[in-house]
């Protein structure tokens, strides 16, 4: 039993609103394990960021969250934002869980809670993930500049209860309306490479959207970012790399390029959108993203 109650935030519309109904699950595992908890919901975006923010700073210091990986971009930089100091908790309620994949944890909420609740009552102590930065934004999973930030956009217009497969969805919608190459000059390391791409990706961890996974390489406590990009790919290219890219062997493709970096300077010749954790970014043309390793303590 723990000395004092954990802080769980809670959003009921993750997994387009299934999360309602599993949080009794998790509820139930932690009241097993005997964690002492009080819960807070989410009513619209932006909650979980302020709440996290507020309690970290009024001294709590272990948060934990419950939801998709739109939650855990929250809690990450309501946490940063406050100076960091606390450590997160996370229980997967979403629909992709890109974040809980790398971090190891299991995609079941139940089990997560289980296991996040045994940790805490064992005293384990909490374990040092990296986190990257784009523009002042903090993002624990990836951050993406091309067409996987436009399929982020049309992801989050699809209300259909698929779960996963929103994210192929996306994809073929996307295609539909086109692949857009822009022009991308990326500074890093010394190196500098200007041209149009179909996509530009920093991962923290292997997956997005779920089902694809982008970054085999990566892991989100090596101290890098894996830079992924995508040389120009019409239609039917995307459509021929897509099965690569469900298993993984998408690497071997002419038109794809890795790069460990810590950071890197991207500029566009106009205003594009960006993802963080999938969470869809205002446009701008001028992309200064850094990684802070070690910079996440997780329960």
């Amino acid at each position: 039993m723990t000395s004092s109650p954990v802080t769980v935030l809670f959003n009921p519309a993750a997994a387009r609103g299934r999360a309602a109904r599993r949080i009794h699950a998790v509820r139930a595992e932690f009241e097993r394990y005997g964690l002492a908890h009080t819960l807070r919901a989410s009513a619209a975006r932006g909650d979980i960021e302020r709440a996290v923010h507020d309690a970290v700073r009024a001294g709590e210091r272990r948060i934990v969250v419950a939801g998709g990986d739109g939650s855990i971009h929250e809690a990450v930089n309501g946490l940063l934002r406050a100076g960091g100091g606390a450590a997160l908790g996370i229980v997967p309620l979403g629909t992709g869980n890109d974040t809980a994949k790398a971090c190891d944890l299991p995609l079941n909420g139940a089990d997560a809670a289980a296991q996040l609740a045994e940790r805490i009552a064992n005293g384990i102590p909490a374990r040092a993930i990296d986190v990257g930065c784009l523009n002042g934004r903090y993002f624990v999973n990836g951050a993406g500049i091309g067409f996987d930030a436009r399929v982020s956009a049309i992801a989050e217009r699809i209300r259909l209860p698929i779960g996963d497969l929103v994210y192929l969805a996306a994809v073929l919608r996307g295609l539909a309306d086109g692949v857009s190459t822009p022009p991308l000059r990326l500074s890093f390391d010394g190196e500098e490479r200007y041209g149009p791409l179909t996509f530009a990706n920093f991962s923290n961890g292997a997956w997005v959207g779920g089902m694809f996974p982008i970054a085999p390489m990566a892991r989100n406590d090596d101290g890098v970012l894996d830079l992924v990009t995508a040389a120009p790919l019409s239609r039917l290219g995307v459509l021929r790399l897509l099965p690569r890219l469900l298993r993984g062997r998408h690497m071997a493709h002419a038109a794809m390029r890795h790069a460990a970096v810590t950071a890197c300077r991207v500029v566009a010749d106009a205003p594009l959108v960006s993802h963080l954790d999938g969470e869809v970014q205002a446009a701008t043309d001028v992309f200064e993203v850094r990684l802070a390793a070690g910079g996440l303590q997780l329960l």
